[in-house]
């Protein structure tokens, strides 16, 4: 982009901005090449009529010149777009029509912001036009630390967003060509219930297992596309038991439910990663549906891995829960619980050992009796 001209109207030739910020005005943008243009604009135009609908602006393109008219405000709104986008198509960051919308909103919202940085935060736009975004602190820092390392846990209690999260992280890395394929996993272990032989063919018996996988990515890709990649090989939806013996190369690899595998099953599942793959690891410590005598594997994992470099461990509370606010409350009033027995447990403890150290005490005090005597030896 080489320079911006702007006018208000009646006066072309004014240069200061309208006293009324409703006042018409016109701004036009030049840049460097005809290429630069087309690559704004999008396919028929398409990207720039979408900025013009949702920034409530007249936009059109002459030449290497994009002009933009209407009230001020649009029309700030619009240059404030088209500036970032510039910006990051020159630094190879494809944008589409679906990144308009939440990005002319969160300009709006935020007279500071940049382009840049509301791209940054959204990790994909679902067909629905829904922007996937971290909405806490611990959200964000999960989300730095997967584009950060290879491989990441993500522990905290249900409602979090661990596993949504790293789906979209999964479904962007694909559509952007960074990996050849998403594999996700879970263990294939009931929720306290025993439901006995499943009908049907080794897909239909683990389906119910991994419907939860299924449901989030229906939720950020067509259907289509997600059939057409299932059919290609390039989102795959596996029990855990189907990993051993797989090298994964290029992939972006899920297990989700992971406070549900053993101990055996984590190191397993961990030594299939291969090249260029990345791994996000997700559970509940707290909800594990494992026999009493099982311990869990991502507990095992996050003692053993915690200091190894290139592993990065995220830890949710409550606080980050983005589901109905009844969950929070759930969660707490559970944490409570835990918290309370497990108070009446060393207090218990405490008062066991206590007791025994009194009565040893009392067992040395206490003077040897006529039994308790030690006979004299005789020569």
């Amino acid at each position: 982009m080489t320079q911006a001209r702007s006018e208000t109207s009646p006066s072309p030739a004014t240069t200061a901005p309208p006293a009324n910020p409703e006042e018409a005005c016109t701004l036009e943008l030049t840049f460097d090449s005809q290429e630069e243009i087309l690559r704004l604009t999008g396919t028929h135009s398409a990207l720039l009529k979408e900025v013009a609908t949702r920034s409530g602006a007249q936009v059109s393109a002459r030449g290497n010149s994009i002009l933009i008219s209407g009230a001020e405000p649009k029309v700030k709104i619009c240059e404030r777009f088209l500036r970032g986008a510039s910006k990051l198509l020159k630094e190879g960051l494809d944008i589409s029509v679906r990144d308009v919308a939440h990005s002319v909103r969160g300009l709006e919202r935020d007279p500071k912001s940049s382009l840049e940085d509301l791209l940054e935060q959204v990790v994909l736009i679902t067909p629905r036009r829904k922007p996937i975004a971290p909405k806490t602190a611990a959200q964000r820092e999960y989300l730095a630390q997967i584009r950060k390392y290879d491989l990441t846990f993500g522990i905290g209690p249900a409602g979090t967003g661990k596993t949504y999260l790293a789906m979209a992280m999964a479904a962007s890395a694909l559509m952007q060509r960074k990996v050849k394929r998403i594999i996700l996993t879970r263990p294939a272990v009931e929720a306290g219930e025993k439901l006995g032989f499943l009908p049907g063919d080794l897909s239909e018996k683990v389906n119910p297992y991994l419907r939860p996988l299924y449901d989030a990515m229906n939720d950020m890709l067509d259907y289509e596309k997600i059939q057409e990649l299932r059919s290609r090989n390039q989102i795959e939806v596996a029990p855990l038991a189907f990993m051993r013996g797989r090298t994964l190369n290029d992939c972006f690899v899920i297990l989700d439910e992971a406070q549900n595998a053993t101990t055996d099953q984590m190191k397993m599942f961990l030594t299939r990663l291969g090249y260029g793959s990345k791994a996000v690891v997700t559970g509940d410590i707290t909800q594990t549906d494992l026999p009493k005598s099982s311990r869990s594997g991502l507990a095992t994992a996050q003692q053993i891995l915690s200091n190894v470099d290139g592993i990065a461990f995220s830890h949710f509370t409550d606080v980050d829960v983005v589901r109905h606010p009844l969950v929070q409350r759930i969660v707490l009033a559970y944490d409570q619980h835990d918290q309370d027995i497990a108070e009446k447990r060393a207090a218990a403890k405490a008062a066991r050992e206590a007791e025994s150290q009194t009565a040893e005490v009392k067992l040395n005090k206490e003077p040897p009796g006529e039994e308790g005597e030690t006979p004299e030896k005789t020569t």
